[in-house]
């Protein structure tokens, strides 16, 4: 089985954060990829719609399709290894905020599960205790709505989709996820995960920069 939905990228202008010789800081659109996927028709992206305004940009991280949010690039192989480092080493601190379906208590918690991709379902993952990746999340109730509710959560590990199976894991997966949500809470104009804030150091002096993008939901 593999998921897949068709194509349809947002013709959004770059939305730049924040930009200097060793970063670019820029807010991603949900609906478009981070780095092209295989095919033509998933050639339009973030990194190739940046490199067509900052052609020395390079890639650090990726967020999912589906996600908007904070998003930082290197402007130098400099900045692209010591930011590549700080995420390796968990010393950049990412918060996103989220809408769940129904009433997740209590107020805070931690989940640690660990995760591994879903081979027959792909791209899919899953909890795995036997093969899966050490995987931790943090979350935060913000607010109670009719029958959802707010969350900031602060993974401190990056696997793939974390955030999206961690939710689940809970009970209360994110609404408006085309691959873990169902019925009626699949059916929203976006998945409700926003990058809200990334805290980093510069690679230029180790100064501590936090980068914000208030979430569009």
């Amino acid at each position: 089985m593999t998921v897949s939905s068709e194509y349809c990228p947002p013709s959004d202008p770059l939305d730049v954060l924040h930009h200097d010789s060793q970063l670019l800081v820029v807010n991603k659109p949900a609906g478009l990829l981070s780095v092209p996927g295989k095919g033509a028709h998933l050639a339009d992206c973030l990194i190739s719609r940046i490199q067509a305004a900052f052609p020395e940009a390079l890639l650090v991280h990726r967020l999912d399709r589906d996600t908007s949010g904070v998003m930082v690039f290197a402007m130098t192989p400099h900045a692209q290894r010591h930011l590549g480092l700080q995420f390796e080493k968990r010393m950049t601190k990412k918060t996103y905020v989220a809408r769940l379906v129904g009433h997740l208590e209590p107020r805070s918690g931690t989940v640690d599960l660990p995760l591994i991709v879903d081979w027959p379902n792909r791209p899919l993952q899953k909890v795995c205790a036997e093969t899966g990746k050490p995987a931790e999340t943090e979350w935060k109730v913000v607010s109670y709505g009719e029958n959802e509710t707010r969350v900031r959560l602060s993974p401190k590990t990056g696997r793939s989709h974390q955030l999206r199976v961690h939710t689940l894991s809970l009970g209360h997966p994110i609404l408006g996820d085309p691959l873990y949500a169902s019925g009626a809470a699949r059916e929203h104009s976006r998945m409700m995960l926003h990058s809200e804030e990334l805290r980093l150091k510069h690679p230029e002096g180790g100064a501590s920069h936090k980068f914000r993008s208030k979430a569009p939901f």
